[in-house]
């Protein structure tokens, strides 16, 4: 479940008013979140390759591993590729083109081609050798794929092929798995006349990240806005919360 973002707002303001400690608008509230949210995502990988250099926890909740996979889960996604492929190449560039995959892709899965054979991923030294010797070339049995300035490279190139009924276009056999970025946190508002902020649900953005995650967003909003209002005592306060939590975390 996703976080609240009126909740943690409203809570942020509440500690800050409470103490004295001054105010933070909503604009900086919504550049400080989407900053608190990209780290925490970015610590689940982190986290996901710690957890599993560890021996296993076999219990239904305690399993580490199948928790922060959960947490990774809802970014997970599968789109075709045939919108981003560039005419007359075997070349998919899933940021630039005109029906582009959107620049929130973060971290790449799998190439899978008909829904049933995926690529082998190489890097360009591999892609060298391997196409120098008949032997090691790519087949259709055995394609391959290049990742590079955001373009997807595959081979052999007679995989793709054009339809025949719309030009410029190839048939829909190549999707692409990945993880998106969370989308960017926003607590939208109108301004009453009286020039108060009034939240506005319907066009605000909630923290994606797990709901377990709650009290650490708090916690490194409240770092981030003391040092914002320039108040150092806040900002140690929040910093040691939050390494106590992190720290509760993995023990």
């Amino acid at each position: 479940m996703a976080i609240n973002v009126d909740t943690v707002y409203k809570t942020v303001l509440l500690i800050l008013n409470k103490e004295q400690r001054g105010y933070v608008t909503p604009d900086e509230f919504n550049k400080i979140g989407t900053q608190v949210q990209l780290e925490i995502f970015e610590k689940y990988f982190e986290d996901l390759n710690q957890q599993m250099r560890i021996p296993e926890n076999d219990s239904e909740y305690g399993n580490r591993v199948k928790n922060v996979d959960e947490k990774i889960s809802i970014f997970k996604t599968i789109q075709s590729l045939a919108p981003s492929w560039i005419v007359g190449t075997n070349e998919f560039d899933i940021v630039q083109s005109p029906a582009t995959i959107t620049p929130t892709v973060h971290r790449i899965g799998t190439v899978i081609y008909k829904d049933e054979q995926e690529l082998e991923k190489v890097e360009r030294n591999d892609w060298l050798r391997l196409n120098m010797s008949k032997l090691t070339r790519p087949t259709a049995d055995y394609p391959m794929y290049l990742y590079e300035d955001n373009k997807i490279i595959i081979q052999p190139s007679n995989l793709i092929k054009e339809n025949p009924l719309i030009p410029g276009t190839i048939i829909d056999e190549f999707n692409l798995s990945y993880i998106r970025k969370p989308a960017d946190v926003n607590w939208a508002y109108t301004v009453l006349g009286n020039g108060a902020y009034s939240y506005d649900s319907i066009n605000s953005q909630d923290f994606e990240i797990d709901d377990t995650d709650q009290t650490e967003v708090i916690l490194r909003v409240l770092i981030y806005m003391g040092i914002v209002i320039r108040d150092p005592q806040i900002v140690q306060a929040a910093a040691q919360q939050a390494t106590m939590e992190e720290q509760n975390q993995k023990s």
